[in-house]
């Protein structure tokens, strides 16, 4: 080495390299978990199943019901004698929120019955962590509360029911047990489901106390709790519309009427 020739330039710090190396890691973490809530979002706005026209126009129409819209649910409440009991309704995965509005309409004019459907986050009840308070509020004047649902949005129903005095399940079943819980329970459910099929309800029946009451409603599918079309990977339903709309206020009124804390 001459006089005139530079010294050697010094070696990277090990240190530095371990910090550039963590924040490289930091970086790319959070620009995954970025993608993933955004691909999570578009995911669930992007086929989400209708409320069609009809049987909403019809619920509109109806003297018996009152309608009230708000950003965390609708309220469907009686025009005349109220039973003081109200029923919070979750919707299933990606379905309008008003595609149910129908199926519960006689609940609603014809029992006295206050019916909240909920309206959850990302059109998916199990990314709605609010309380059941949420949407009891929304009908402050009933004392007797019910929570159920559809579907996904039944299993959500399942896990807020200890805030409730009773729970109700419409094509769905527990994920969490419940059958020590002392609740009075109904599970409606249809012989020609494809999603929450006959089997799938039966397999989860050890999760509910043991005088739950379970209902099968002849030739009805998964999509016939609701107004919103045909449904992929569901049965053919053979029960009109107006007739499962009749069952379900027979069963489901029948039973909310005798729930304890009236």
């Amino acid at each position: 080495m001459t006089a005139d020739a530079p010294p050697p330039a010094p070696e990277p710090r090990p240190k530095r390299r371990g910090l550039r190396v963590l924040w490289w890691i930091l970086g790319s973490l959070g620009a995954l978990i970025v993608i993933a809530a955004v691909g999570i979002v578009i995911w669930s706005q992007v086929g989400v199943m209708a409320a069609e026209p009809e049987p909403l126009a019809e619920v509109r129409a109806n003297p018996g019901i009152e309608i009230t819209d708000t950003d965390a649910g609708i309220v469907l409440a009686p025009t005349g004698e109220s039973a003081d009991i109200g029923l919070v309704y979750i919707p299933g995965a990606k379905v309008d929120p008003w595609a149910y509005a129908y199926k519960v309409s006689g609940l609603v004019a014809e029992d006295g019955i206050t019916v909240v459907i909920t309206k959850p986050w990302l059109n998916l009840a199990f990314f709605d962590l609010r309380p059941l308070s949420t949407f009891t509020d929304l009908a402050p004047d009933v004392d007797t509360w019910l929570v159920g649902g559809h579907s996904l949005g039944g299993v959500r129903a399942c896990q807020l029911a200890t805030d409730a005095d009773g729970l109700a399940l419409f094509g769905s079943y527990c994920a969490n047990d419940l059958s020590d819980s002392g609740l009075p329970v109904i599970s409606v459910s249809g012989s020609e489901d494809g999603l929450s099929t006959p089997e799938k309800i039966a397999d989860a029946r050890h999760l509910l106390p043991e005088d739950a009451q379970l209902h099968e409603i002849a030739g009805a599918s998964h999509s016939s709790f609701g107004d919103y079309g045909a449904q992929p990977g569901d049965g053919t339903p053979t029960i009109s519309d107006d007739d499962m709309r009749d069952q379900l206020t027979e069963l489901v009124g029948s039973f909310a009427l005798v729930v304890p804390g009236q």
